[in-house]
């Protein structure tokens, strides 16, 4: 038997493990994973009991990005068959919204595709979001490219409760998997969003290529960022773009690292996100354990778990929803 209670010990003082420690978890062994598994729920139940947070998704602006993310279906070097238009109205955004408040979502992540929003979309959505937060009891958050200080400031001032922009992977990594922007680019948008006073949701996506030492150093940069939320994605490879071959993710693989980030993260909302049905297949329940938010009814491009289907496997582990609405910023129009 591993022993795992100094890494237990460690996360409920909210201290941070070593790096070999971060790098020993990583290397658990099949046979071991049920209890490095108990050992990170233990984090977990100690910060969020046996409560769910739901998250939906909307994609208000789909295609056309100028950007080359090699994960992504919707860059400017993507072959992949989807969708493509421009932002969708506000009445669009405010029905998305009373849609996620029916499946229980406590947040709605407003997100288009491109570099950066231009300031007539910001002003679009900012009319969006003063609606919903009329008309909706739903915290809000957005996912826009880069962003200026100036606009996180106006969205902010709308109503906005989050900002969504990922590291995605090591700052050493980056240049592998996006050369038109920089990691940097990447913290100055976060930075901006937390000076407006907004919260911060920022994480990553795992099986792009990344070496252990990779994961690590995310999960560290992650540590010094501090975000409110961490959504680990779990790549989804999309025929059509340059990842579609990647077949690296297993389930164990998976959870390892869920429970590092929980490990590194005791205290933070680590969201199970893009690519976990596909990716922990029949495990996907154990992700609950570590992870204490999910998103339901699908991602950008790609399909995942009905609200009912997601409903059922949290009841069916003895889990709850969390119901209660943390306070939403409010407009002063």
């Amino acid at each position: 038997m591993i022993d795992f209670s100094p890494l237990v010990t460690k996360a409920l003082q909210r201290e941070c493990p070593t790096r070999t420690e971060c790098l020993e978890v990583l290397k658990t062994p099949q046979t071991h994973l049920l209890e490095l598994i108990a050992a990170a729920y233990r984090v977990r139940h100690h910060f969020f009991g046996n409560t769910v947070r739901l998250q939906m998704l909307l994609n208000a602006k789909s295609g056309a990005c100028q950007e080359d993310c090699h994960y992504c279906s919707q860059s400017s070097i993507s072959r992949a068959t989807i969708d493509r238009y421009g932002l969708v109205s506000p009445q669009t955004m405010l029905d998305g919204a009373r849609r996620a408040s029916r499946v229980k979502a406590q947040r709605y992540c407003i997100v288009i595709s491109g570099r950066a929003p231009l300031d007539r979309e910001i002003a679009q959505i900012a009319e969006a979001v003063k609606q919903i937060k009329r008309e909706v009891p739903i915290q809000v958050c957005c996912s826009l490219g880069l962003l200026t200080a100036a606009q996180a400031v106006q969205l902010k001032a709308a109503g906005v409760d989050r900002i969504n922009h990922n590291l995605n992977t090591s700052e050493s990594h980056h240049p592998n998997i996006c050369s038109t922007h920089t990691f940097h680019d990447r913290l100055t948008t976060l930075n901006h969003a937390r000076a407006a006073g907004l919260e911060l949701c920022s994480g990553g996506i795992i099986g792009m290529g990344e070496r252990d030492e990779d994961v690590v150093d995310l999960a560290l940069a992650l540590r010094d960022l501090a975000p409110d939320s961490i959504p680990i994605n779990l790549l989804h490879p999309v025929p059509g773009t340059p990842l579609e071959h990647m077949q690296d993710l297993t389930p164990h693989r998976c959870l390892t690292i869920l429970c590092l980030f929980r490990f590194v993260h005791p205290h933070r909302e680590i969201r199970a996100a893009g690519g976990r049905e596909r990716n922990l297949r029949s495990l996907q329940p154990l992700a609950l354990y570590v992870a204490d938010s999910l998103f339901v009814d699908g991602y950008l491009t790609t399909p995942g778990q009905s609200a009912p289907e997601v409903w059922n496997m949290i009841e069916d582990l003895g889990f709850t929803i969390e119901v209660e609405r943390q306070p939403t910023s409010v407009h002063s129009a």
